[in-house]
């Protein structure tokens, strides 16, 4: 079974953000869900680096505005489908200024930027949400 590990640039530091992404984080502990926070002072490109050197037998996949767009369903589809893989997922939310070119997969969170504090606290509340829609419980309604 894999595991799945978020990457982010930094601890949010916006007490509000930083608030709800410790409750689905906690929330998450039971899933498999991982969430690693990298050194904010980390140039994208190094930032990159270490996620590679992190995530060296699984696959990586940047959050980022050009990527691949899912519903909740589709997407709650897509995790189920890393859960069963036998390499770990590995999905990264980029630093404020972007991620430098790379061949990795990309998926989008919406056709809006959003500040990357933001964008992780959807990501996680998505991937949350999937774990919800995969149990059938009443949460995405």
């Amino acid at each position: 079974m894999g595991r799945i590990f978020i990457h982010l640039h930094g601890k949010p530091k916006d007490k509000s953000k930083a608030s709800l992404i410790q409750m689905y984080k906690k929330r998450l502990e039971i899933e498999s869900v991982k969430i690693v926070e990298h050194n904010d002072s980390l140039s994208n490109i190094e930032y990159v680096k270490k996620v590679q050197d992190f995530s060296k037998n699984g696959q990586v996949i940047f959050f980022e505005e050009k990527g691949s767009e899912y519903n909740s369903i589709d997407f709650s589809n897509l995790f189920k489908s890393w859960k069963l893989e036998q390499e770990d997922t590995h999905l990264v939310i980029g630093p404020a200024e972007g991620f430098p070119p790379h061949s990795f997969s990309k998926i989008s969170l919406s056709k809006f930027t959003f500040p990357h504090e933001l964008a992780a606290l959807i990501l996680i509340e998505q991937i949350y949400r999937s774990t919800q829609i995969l149990k059938g419980t009443k949460y995405h309604k």
